[in-house]
């Protein structure tokens, strides 16, 4: 019994550590400051209103530092167990055009919505944490040395997470190797912020935002009854038995509007796939879908962590 109960710990010890282990995958671009002042910025149309971004196609196409800074602060991330989604190669595949007026329209009504290129790039790539890298060189009497930002933005709700800021030693070293050096310095507690984001993020579930509205041409509302419940009701019932801990919060909303914020959901779905807003969202749909209610109604997305749903028509 004795050498039973010894096996059962160390297993137990075994995964625990595998436990402990896991860590968030993540996605390194260079910082918005940093895109402006060498001026790899560009501009596209929200909805009438002009929006600078940074262009990250351009920032990897002409910056001969870019691409081995951001190899070389991977290599340390990468050391630790983090997993890095290639954000240069993604960005390669990506016609910028496009991205920038990429439109999603109701059929009917012309209705639309613009999602940004950096929130396309998220969507596609579905990293759970996009790390932002600023640097500026120094040049000193010893030598140069190179004053770097590193912040952690969670991919879904764009929350700081972590972030850690110095100045590297003078020397006659590289920018990347500088860098690289610097991050390996003050990784620690970087680290650590992270890890504590992403055990909170296990336990608690994943955030997002979701949005109920309604076509106007649509010949019901929130309020309409649905077996003795407003259709409000019914849309929350859902939602305790489908976020994690029955966790959300109802902070506005009219018989034509609902705005669900602090939505936690899985990190993954039944079948352990990556669950993000537009697959939470689908599943709401769906389940409007079938009777009592029959509403036909449409998901549009920005980025990973914020749907809404249109009910009464696509």
């Amino acid at each position: 019994m004795k050498r039973l109960d010894l096996l059962f710990i160390a297993l137990a010890v075994v995964l625990s550590v595998f436990g402990q282990t896991k860590k968030p995958t993540i996605m390194i671009l260079p910082s918005d400051n940093w895109c402006t002042q060498r001026y790899f910025m560009t501009t596209f149309d929200n909805q009438g209103t002009d929006v600078k971004v940074p262009n990250y196609q351009q920032a990897f196409q002409e910056d001969t530092e870019l691409g081995q800074v951001i190899s070389k602060v991977g290599s340390v991330l990468t050391s630790l167990g983090y997993s890095i989604k290639d954000a240069e190669q993604e960005i390669k595949s990506l016609n910028v055009k496009q991205a920038e007026d990429n439109v999603t329209m109701s059929k009917t009504s012309g209705a639309n919505l613009v999602e940004s290129p950096l929130d396309i790039l998220k969507r596609r790539i579905k990293s759970d944490i996009i790390i932002q890298i600023w640097w500026k060189l120094n040049r000193e009497a010893a030598g140069r040395s190179a004053s770097f930002t590193l912040e952690a933005f969670d991919a879904y709700t764009n929350k700081r997470i972590a972030t850690s800021t110095g100045t590297t030693k003078a020397s006659a070293e590289s920018i990347p190797v500088l860098l690289e050096t610097a991050v390996k310095e003050n990784v620690k507690t970087f680290d650590k912020q992270m890890d504590e984001w992403f055990s909170t993020q296990q336990r608690d579930g994943r955030e997002i935002s979701l949005t109920i509205r309604c076509w106007d041409s649509w010949d019901k509302d929130l309020e309409t009854e649905f077996n003795g419940e407003e259709l409000t009701d019914c849309i929350q019932l859902w939602l305790q038995k489908n976020c994690v801990n029955g966790s959300f919060n109802l902070s506005d909303g009219t018989e034509s509007f609902a705005q669900f914020e602090q939505v936690r959901i899985p990190l993954q779905d039944e079948k352990g796939r990556a669950m993000d807003a537009r697959a939470f969202a689908t599943q709401l749909r769906k389940h409007l879908q079938q009777p009592p209610y029959n509403i036909t109604s449409k998901v549009i997305i920005r980025g990973l962590g914020e749907a809404v749903i249109i009910l009464g028509e696509k």
